[in-house]
């Protein structure tokens, strides 16, 4: 009777739980490496920030978070009434709203704190290349960009979910390099913030967005162009057009805020390779844990029938 010593099936044993929890990783979703937020700086504060020619509003738009126009005068801010701004309206001159504060200074610092910003997520690696249209999709923290140099949302696609896998610290970035627009939110389409996500760790650089009728829209939009917001959207974030124009109709507009634990530095996890970044992979670990645990099934059979011979 041939006898297989006790080495040699210590070592089959441990290549088999080897083999078994290899399953189990191809079938897991990678933990993306930790992204830092992005810093606005003294651009943080506002909840609208345009260069040139203009802030126009129609209607009663409230506005949660200060407003400012450089380096255009501040007659450029029109149909935008003090009683709707919650903070400061910050202006190059007098002219215009009563309620003008005059900050030529801070508003150039805040500029500069944009472009820095935008530069900022502009170079983020690494970066997952997805589809354009992000309606009905999930995503986890990383850095993202389309195939195709634009982003839409699209409400028949289904909402765009922004999963924080629980950590409330995890980034979001979405990039894109196209011409007018860079992101199209459409009409009643929806971004939604599960499992700790926060509105202050999403930030969109595109060189314009346009956001549509009732659309809900969460993060920061930093463009290097126009943002317009048509009727009746609610956005939780900021509308900052580094050289355009941002323009409002009966819209809500809110600065977020980051709750405790939410500044971008918690541990990093295993290093994103942009593999299974873009849905839920239940599928996959239900595959990955089946596979490992036959793998490692199999080889103590053939262990025990090696034995009997």
């Amino acid at each position: 009777m041939k006898k297989i010593n006790k080495s040699s099936t210590v070592k089959i044993l441990v290549a088999s739980l080897v083999l078994g929890l290899a399953g189990v990783v191809m079938g897991s979703p990678l933990v993306h490496a930790l992204q830092s937020t992005v810093n606005l700086g003294t651009a943080a504060p506002f909840a609208i920030l345009a260069g040139t020619p203009s802030i126009t509003n129609t209607g009663a738009s409230v506005i949660t978070g200060n407003v400012g126009l450089s380096p255009m005068a501040g007659s450029g801010i029109t149909g935008l009434l003090c009683t709707q701004v919650t903070g400061t309206i910050y202006a190059v001159d007098a002219t215009g709203l009563p309620c003008f504060t005059v900050n030529g200074p801070l508003l150039v610092t805040a500029k500069n704190d944009l472009d820095t910003a935008y530069t900022d997520a502009a170079n983020r690696i690494p970066v997952n290349t997805v589809n354009t249209e992000l309606g009905g999709t999930t995503k986890f923290a990383g850095v993202y960009t389309s195939g195709a140099t634009t982003f839409d949302i699209t409400a028949g696609a289904g909402p765009l979910v922004i999963d924080g896998q629980g950590d409330p610290s995890a980034v979001f970035i979405f990039e894109s390099s196209a011409a007018s627009p860079g992101l199209t939110v459409g009409p009643g389409s929806t971004v939604s913030l599960i499992n700790g996500a926060q509105a202050c760790n999403v930030f969109w650089r595109v060189v314009s967005a346009d956001i549509n009728t009732t659309a809900v829209f969460k993060g920061t939009v930093m463009a290097l162009n126009s943002i317009t917001v048509a009727n009746g959207a609610n956005i939780e974030g900021r509308l900052l057009a580094r050289n355009g124009l941002v323009s409002l109709i009966n819209d809500t507009i809110t600065v977020p805020t980051c709750t405790a634990g939410g500044s971008g530095s918690a541990t990093p996890g295993l290093p994103n390779t942009g593999f299974a970044s873009n849905e839920n992979n239940t599928l996959l670990w239900s595959i990955g844990i089946s596979v490992g645990i036959m793998i490692a099934l199999v080889s103590l059979v053939i262990v025990q029938k090696k034995r009997a011979i």
